[in-house]
């Protein structure tokens, strides 16, 4: 087989990964940093905005107290928080994370668009890019809303607050990848697979490997990627394949068997242990998040007055970056191997080993996948192994059986 890449193509890809390289060695320390900057220096401003801010709205908005519908939120507020100050809670909230991700627009400007476009990976406007930006720190900020009034405001409520807050999450936690197919909408449109040869011979495929399905959906990424993708996405009814229009323009038919053939292998995982554990775990990180935040009202940490202040935000925020951290290595370890079984699976499935083969050489060059990344960065967290490895396991194409009287040939995969 012809190597993956030309030298000039390597050169590229090694230049256009350097950057990358550098960013996951760098990012930890400069997030650490910025923590620690908040933690030691910002949280009482900050706080004290949030509190001016809150007054000042308060004052301007009084209305909202007496007006029929907004009177049963803000009463439902009071009740929930427990005391005045839960508008002070939502600004700081706010105001932390959005100086987070402030502090991250140059890098993110870099590393998602300008990088991107020097090396021909995306095909973002600037305004669609701005747009993609926003969405993403909007759903940031409603996510730490219902972190601020859901944890803070119930742990402030109830005594055994984990408990209360931790079943029904662990238990919502099990399901919640039913809603998969609906998450990446919200950036590309998608739209159901053209009937046709190619939809045939995908579902006689899953039935094959005996995976229902609700429907094959092809999304829309090519106005910000030029990369290649193809996933399953739900659950049970909600079930889809989805496959990128960058796929169905670089593969050849039997290719994209392949790769769908290598995301049914994850279907087949078995899942149930793995979720269980991380239900386990959040009811675990709620205890010890409890433990955390009466510690730090008894020592007054960050100028914290009683239980559940809001100031503790960055500090739970430190937890979970070092847990994320110390964890990524061991769950991206585990994820490699899935890979590698999916990888088996579909070479059982399709029993096409040129397809496959095809597959992952043309996704590695379209998606510029380094062949052979340094060990630490494949160790500190890569989901797949290396695009070499990976292909050295795929076995060779069957000797196939010659004319009477003929010489026997060996299929050579094209490229």
């Amino acid at each position: 087989m012809e190597p993956i890449f030309t030298p000039e193509q390597l050169a590229e890809i090694k230049a256009y990964h350097l950057p990358l390289y550098i960013r996951s060695a760098v990012s930890p320390f400069i997030y650490l940093g910025v923590l620690a900057l908040i933690l030691g220096v910002l949280v009482r401003p900050f706080y004290r905005w949030s509190e001016s801010c809150a007054a000042w709205l308060s004052q301007r908005l009084a209305f909202l107290r007496t007006a029929p519908v907004s009177r049963a939120f803000v009463k439902a507020m009071d009740r929930l928080w427990g005391e005045p100050g839960w508008g002070a809670a939502i600004f700081f909230a706010l105001l932390v994370n959005l100086f987070i991700e402030l502090v991250h627009v140059p890098a993110t400007i870099y590393f998602d668009y300008v990088l991107e476009h020097r090396y021909g990976m995306s095909a973002y406007t600037p305004l669609r890019f701005a747009l993609d930006e926003l969405k993403g720190v909007t759903l940031q900020g409603f996510a730490t809303l219902a972190l601020v009034l859901g944890l803070y405001g119930l742990a402030r409520r109830v005594k055994r607050w984990w408990l209360v807050l931790g079943i029904p999450s662990a238990l919502l936690l099990l399901v919640s990848s039913a809603l998969d197919p609906y998450r990446n909408q919200v950036y590309f449109e998608q739209t159901p697979l053209e009937q046709g040869p190619v939809r045939e011979r995908i579902t006689a495929l899953m039935a094959q490997a005996n995976i229902p399905f609700q429907d094959v959906r092809v999304e829309k990424t090519s106005v910000a990627s030029k990369r290649l993708q193809a996933y399953f996405a739900g659950q049970g009814p909600t079930r889809t394949i989805v496959l990128n229009d960058v796929i169905l323009q670089e593969l050849a038919p039997e290719e994209i068997l392949a790769a769908v053939a290598h995301e049914a292998g994850h279907v087949h995982e078995s899942k149930w242990p793995g979720r269980i554990a991380s239900s386990v775990a959040m009811l675990a990180l709620l205890f010890v998040i409890d433990r955390l935040l009466r510690l730090s009202a008894s020592r007054g940490w960050f100028g914290t007055t009683h239980f559940a202040d809001i100031r503790t935000l960055p500090l739970l925020w430190l937890l979970s970056f070092f847990i994320f951290f110390l964890s990524n290595p061991l769950s991206a370890a585990f994820s490699r191997e899935r890979e590698r079984e999916a990888d088996r699976y579909a070479l059982q499935l399709t029993q096409d080993s040129d397809a496959f083969r095809r597959m992952l050489v043309k996704a590695a060059r379209v998606n510029k996948m380094d062949p052979d990344p340094p060990r630490w960065v494949v160790l500190k967290g890569h989901s797949h192994p290396p695009i070499s490895e990976r292909l050295a396991a795929v076995p060779p194409s069957p000797r196939k059986r010659a004319p009477a009287g003929g010489t026997p040939f060996v299929t050579e995969p094209s490229h």
